[in-house]
């Protein structure tokens, strides 16, 4: 079956830096496009970024434009998620998702457990 298995949240100061892993298994990693979400205690889960089956397109959420970067690595059937210039508001719990194509539209069909980002002002 499918897995997603994220790594690499943790604690950082505000205007640090982490970078997440999300390990994928069970399926063929090139055929979905990948995203990344958050959900801050208290509030529904948001979108933060998405990249394509190929890697050639990206999307990310208005928040963390210019300050998150999305990347995938097919060889590898992994998706990381570099996060630079942390904010307080950054603080959550992110969950890497498959999408159930190439193209990241719709809501995912897959989720990991999720890895807890937290940002100390």
């Amino acid at each position: 079956q499918v897995q997603l298995v994220e790594s690499g949240g943790g604690l950082v100061q505000a205007g640090g830096s982490l970078r997440l892993s999300c390990a994928a298994s069970g399926l063929t990693f090139r055929n979905y496009a990948m995203g990344w979400f958050r959900q801050a205690s208290g509030k529904e889960r948001e979108f933060v970024a998405a990249v394509s089956g190929g890697a050639k397109n990206t999307y990310y959420a208005d928040s963390v434009k210019g300050r998150f970067t999305i990347s995938r690595d097919n060889a590898e059937n992994t998706v990381y998620l570099q996060m630079n210039a942390l904010k307080f508001e950054d603080t959550a719990v992110y969950y890497c998702a498959a999408y159930n194509r190439v193209y990241y539209s719709g809501t995912p069909g897959y989720w990991g457990q999720g890895t807890q980002v937290t940002v100390s002002s």
